[in-house]
């Protein structure tokens, strides 16, 4: 039995009457479901399962909370969370997590490997500038400046930029950095009805805006747009889909994964795509007419938006499904 499994079970059996299975599941009284606003369990729907290779897997068949580690893994802040509702101290599970990092060295996990992608410096459109730094009296940077002002986006939120060339003078230029190198851009149109509304070059398998998720940050928020992360500090996934290499990249922050969805089809998409990744899922009591975090910043500013979506975090699968009933109307 490995360190991790070892450790999990012996937190689990301490305090905790438990019972075995014919198919190899530990039960017992899951801490999950109080922590997640159900009732607490007193019906032993908490199991844990451990297989050949070392790995364990803990499931609550009450709040549907999952999580899991695997040889050659890191503890994610999932499986951290659960150690501590197990009350592990947080010494036990950070020496757990720095034994399971040098273990790792060499290790590959037997099961479905997800590599890192990995990203190539790209040029921005010819003729690209900062916004700081232009110059420029052109009425299309003009017209690209009073879009900035009226979506309260400022010179010191990210490097905008922008192109005098024919068919992006009219478009704010949003790179995509990644170890502080440029690997691609997004370029929306400050005239509302032109289509398309962004020309882009996205990287396979890139999240918007990692290089500014720095160690003192509690959570992470996710949006779709990265406008919308621009406001809020946190990160894009440039649709409503999360690839197994964005997981991964988001995964590997540890910290508490937060999803707030757009008010519309895709967003729908998203909240079932974030409880199965058993994240966070936030949506605020906003008025019924603000379609995302951008129009809630416009309305309500960005200190009371952020507060909103940090009271409004879920994990648990009913709650946010039941809450989406609500938000989607």
């Amino acid at each position: 039995m490995s360190i991790v499994a070892e450790t999990t079970m012996q937190y689990w059996m301490s305090g905790r009457k438990t019972k075995a299975s014919p198919k190899g599941w530990v039960a017992g009284n899951a801490p999950c479901c109080h922590h997640n606003g159900e009732r607490p369990d007193t019906r032993q729907r908490g199991g844990l399962i451990t297989n050949a290779n070392g790995g364990i897997t803990y499931k609550c068949f009450n709040c549907g909370y999952k999580t899991s580690w695997q040889p050659g893994r890191q503890l994610t802040f999932k499986y951290r969370t659960l150690l501590r509702w197990m009350h592990a101290p947080d010494d036990v599970i950070n020496k757990l997590a720095l034994q399971v990092l040098r273990e790792n060295e060499g290790v590959v996990a037997e099961e479905h490997i997800v590599e890192l992608p990995s990203f190539q410096p790209h040029d921005l459109p010819k003729e690209s500038v900062k916004i700081a730094e232009c110059t420029s009296t052109s009425k299309f940077f003009v017209r690209v400046v009073e879009y900035m002002r009226s979506r309260q986006l400022f010179l010191d939120d990210y490097n905008f930029f922008w192109s005098k060339e024919l068919g992006w003078r009219d478009r704010l230029i949003i790179p995509f950095y990644w170890q502080g190198e440029i690997v691609g851009y997004t370029a929306r149109s400050v005239d509302s009805d032109k289509r398309p509304k962004y020309l882009a070059s996205e990287p396979e398998g890139f999240v918007f805006n990692l290089d500014e998720q720095t160690f003192e940050k509690i959570f992470v928020i996710v949006h779709e747009g990265p406008i919308d992360a621009i406001y809020t500090g946190g990160v894009a996934l440039l649709g409503s889909e999360i690839s197994e290499q964005q997981q991964l990249m988001i995964d590997r922050l540890n910290k508490e994964v937060i999803v707030v969805p757009d008010r519309d089809a895709s967003g729908k998409k998203l909240v079932e795509a974030a409880i199965s990744k058993g994240w966070h899922v936030s949506m605020p009591e906003w008025e019924s007419d603000i379609n995302d975090a951008g129009d809630a910043v416009e309305r309500y500013g960005r200190l009371y938006t952020l507060y909103s979506i940090a009271q409004a975090a879920e994990s648990s699968p009913l709650k946010n499904r039941l809450r989406a009933k609500k938000w989607f109307t």
